[in-house]
């Protein structure tokens, strides 16, 4: 007969949520200011759906304690993040197979609305996580800790989970895990949650981290977003790679054109639900067919993929030497529409998330 569990102990050093002295630290911190982040949060607060959904479970809370809207249907009419939405970057059933890293968290974030600020532990320090901890406590952003389990002493390896508050006196963060089934919410040192931060991530060879996000203030882009095939987040990042030094030769708006032809099999037009959203995404689609650069692209790649070619261009333009640059500006000077100009910038966060897996692993 196989061994079943229900939950585990918290460790010695942590403090359960609904204890006596965890009802008085939150007390305590909710006076000082340490809790105004925590209600649209513990509102949105639920168990993740696979025991590698972690990551997964995280991004669902603060998305959705964001206000975000996802612009797509979940059930019946409704739209509402839940782990089967957060299918740009990686697939699912990677995900179930071996999870997410920080980098590949950050650009599911991304692509789903939110603005993102990625931090490595291995290039912060503690008084940084203070400082994050501080914003996401006292502002509208929310913070997701990856840190490696064993190094709180508790079961398992890498881990992620929304935190939900800070008590800045006592040093100690409140961490919602979502792996309720395993751990209640409890409170730790913020000082050795950092240090559970520092271990070595044996996917990445980089230290885990933290994610502070926030709603993108120019609105959720829900058009075009990166995605991976069934060789993986590594041969896309090798991909990305080869493509840079190909726009680095590329001569012409054709050339260029060529240049980013390998990356178009993984630049998927997703289906927006809602209205509004799919309005927003006509008008970026249309605005960007009127585009000079865009009517060159069609004669170099055909019209069938023009429009994903156009949009990664755009969106690459800050890897162009200031002659491609200046070649694009002339027959793009103005975006002049919202839509389009947020969906570019959406692909632009995605395709930055991904450089910096390509210069982690060179």
């Amino acid at each position: 007969m196989h061994e079943t569990l229900y939950r585990r102990p918290l460790p010695s050093d942590t403090i359960a949520f609904s204890s006596s002295e965890g009802k008085r630290l939150f007390g305590e911190a909710l006076a000082a200011g340490g809790l105004d982040g925590y209600f649209r949060v513990a509102e949105q607060f639920h168990t993740q759906s696979d025991p590698s959904f972690c990551g997964l479970g995280s991004l669902v809370v603060a998305l959705n304690a964001l206000g975000i809207d996802p612009g797509r249907l979940w059930k019946g009419p409704w739209r509402w993040f839940s782990e089967e939405l957060l299918d740009c970057c990686v697939p699912l059933d990677e995900v179930r197979k071996r999870g997410v890293d920080l980098g590949q968290l950050g650009c599911l974030a991304r692509c789903n609305g939110a603005e993102v600020q990625l931090s490595h532990a291995d290039t912060a320090d503690v008084e940084s996580f203070r400082a994050a901890l501080r914003d996401a406590a006292s502002s509208a952003s929310v913070l997701i800790a990856a840190y490696d389990r064993a190094a709180l002493d508790q079961t398992g390896s890498g881990h992620f989970s929304p935190i939900g508050g800070y008590h800045a006196e006592r040093d100690l963060a409140l961490i919602l895990d979502v792996a309720r089934f395993k751990y209640p919410p409890h409170w730790v040192s913020a000082e050795r949650l950092f240090a559970a931060m520092r271990p070595v991530d044996p996917t990445t060879g980089r230290a885990r981290g933290w994610l502070s996000l926030r709603s993108r203030e120019q609105g959720t882009s829900l058009g075009f977003s990166l995605t991976c095939d069934s060789q993986g987040w590594s041969a896309l990042v090798e991909l990305f790679a080869s493509t840079r030094s190909a726009l680095k030769a590329a001569t012409d708006v054709a050339s260029l054109a060529l240049a980013v032809a390998p990356l178009l099999s993984h630049l998927e037009l997703r289906s927006a639900t809602a209205t509004a959203h799919r309005e927003r995404l006509s008008a970026a689609r249309s605005a960007l067919t009127e585009l000079g650069v865009y009517r060159q692209v069609q004669l170099a790649v055909g019209t069938d993929a023009s429009e994903a070619t156009t949009l990664l261009l755009l969106a690459m333009m800050d890897l162009l030497t200031p002659a491609q640059q200046e070649s694009l500006e002339t027959l793009s000077p103005d975006l002049g529409n919202a839509a389009l100009a947020t969906e570019v910038s959406n692909v632009r966060a995605q395709l930055a998330a991904l450089w910096m897996h390509a210069r982690e692993k060179s």
